[in-house]
């Protein structure tokens, strides 16, 4: 095997050096090493709930969300137990059939526009405070968003769902939270088969036009064989 010259590596090296250079030079500004860490760590927005007894909503921090972009975006939680004053007053909003609400900043499920949240306004959803005493704080967030990996829709359900009256201990059942969390985005639906349709509809219009020429051929012989 014939061996490269000095110059020849030199020019390999050249190449592949101008390559690497406008890959890191392509991501928006961005290093590579900055864009890896962007997608492994993602970024937070604040988790917040409210519970009056005059049903005026003041949110109060619940926790954080954590959402990793990239083809699959997911997301964890990190939450605050409830202080002892805020179990007595879950319990009171309870009482009299009160809201649980909890709300999250509208935002891209993109690292690089994560900032745009602060001009979008809130998601809020709410269950009736009692039904989140009685599941032992436990719940279910689900956030959903469109196409574009905007969020546009936030929900809540407890697990049990109703309200029956269970007494619950306060300083046992009231004090971590225990929430299954997920987003959902839609699902593109299958697309018409429309090259197999078009197909279908020629072969049958030429299985027609084939039948309407032996019909004609028959009526043809049967006219000169009876003489008409």
């Amino acid at each position: 095997m014939a061996r490269l010259s000095p110059f020849k590596i030199a020019r390999i090296f050249m190449v592949l050096f101008v390559v690497c250079a406008d890959l890191v030079c392509c991501n928006n500004g961005r290093r590579v090493g900055d864009l890896l860490e962007t997608e492994l760590s993602g970024f937070s927005v604040p988790l917040e709930h409210s519970f009056e007894l005059d049903d005026v909503a003041k949110f109060e921090s619940r926790g954080s969300l954590l959402l990793k972009t990239g083809r699959e975006p997911s997301v964890s939680l990190t939450q605050n137990q409830l202080s002892e004053e805020d179990r007595a007053k879950l319990k009171e909003v309870a009482a009299v059939d009160g809201l649980y609400r909890i709300r999250v900043p509208r935002v891209f499920l993109q690292a690089d526009r994560q900032t745009e949240w602060q001009m979008e306004g809130h998601l809020t959803a709410f269950v009736r405070a009692c039904a989140m005493v009685e599941s032992h704080l436990s719940d279910v967030i689900t956030l959903h968003s469109d196409v574009s990996g905007y969020l546009i829709g936030v929900s809540i359900v407890t697990l049990p769902g109703a309200c029956r009256g269970t007494e619950v201990e306060d300083e046992v059942d009231l004090e971590v939270f225990n929430t299954t969390l997920s987003i959902i985005a839609p699902v593109n639906a299958p697309g018409p088969e429309t090259a197999l349709f078009l197909e279908r509809m020629e072969q049958e219009s030429e299985k027609k036009g084939k039948n309407t020429q032996e019909q004609k051929s028959f009526f043809a012989k049967y006219v000169r064989a009876c003489g008409l």
